[in-house]
């Protein structure tokens, strides 16, 4: 696996590094080793945040962040996060006879954990939505999602004439998501 560390507000060490490393190189059983996995950390005030965001070879996008006063700790819950959203997806994957390269299967020894509950669950959705979206900018957008009381909405965006989400993000502030 090819991992990429950036920091932000933060200067890296030659110790974080590795901390990081030799933790995520533990889900290298899980992972092709051609997958990119990019790790964020930053930094505010006593607060050290890390994003580890995974790309998939014709699969899913997995990621976790954590952010803690100790920066090693955040790390180890975000490699904790990591690995039971990775067994379950790859229990799904195996419910469903379906095949992933980038999720390996094979000598993989199945570890205890907790809430195996979780990883029996088998995908159900529960409601469907339909409704058309007006054109709006993206302000507009922001303030209908408060009016609705949502964290998230969808509008057709009407500078670019394309849907996208508008959400509100942890840290308060707000997001969009736009088709690529």
């Amino acid at each position: 696996m090819n991992i990429i560390i950036t920091g932000r507000q933060i200067e890296l060490t030659d110790a974080i590094k590795e901390k990081i490393e030799s933790k995520l190189e533990k889900l290298d059983n899980y992972i092709d080793s051609n997958t990119d996995v990019k790790v964020t950390v930053s930094a505010k005030k006593d607060r050290q945040t890390i994003e580890v965001t995974i790309r998939t070879i014709n699969g899913p996008v997995i990621r976790a962040e954590d952010t803690q006063e100790d920066l090693y700790s955040a790390v180890d819950l975000v490699y904790d996060k990591l690995k039971k959203q990775i067994r379950k997806y790859k229990k799904r994957l195996q419910d469903r006879k379906q095949d992933n390269k980038s999720i390996r299967f094979l000598d993989v020894a199945e570890d205890n954990v907790e809430d195996d509950a979780d990883l029996n669950e088998s995908l159900v959705i529960e409601r469907r939505k339909k409704f058309s979206l007006k054109p709006m900018t993206e302000e507009e957008a922001v303030l209908q999602m408060d009016l609705v009381g949502h964290d998230f909405y969808m509008f057709r965006n009407t500078d670019t004439d394309e849907i996208a989400v508008v959400y509100k993000r942890n840290n308060g502030g707000y997001g969009i998501i736009e088709h690529d």
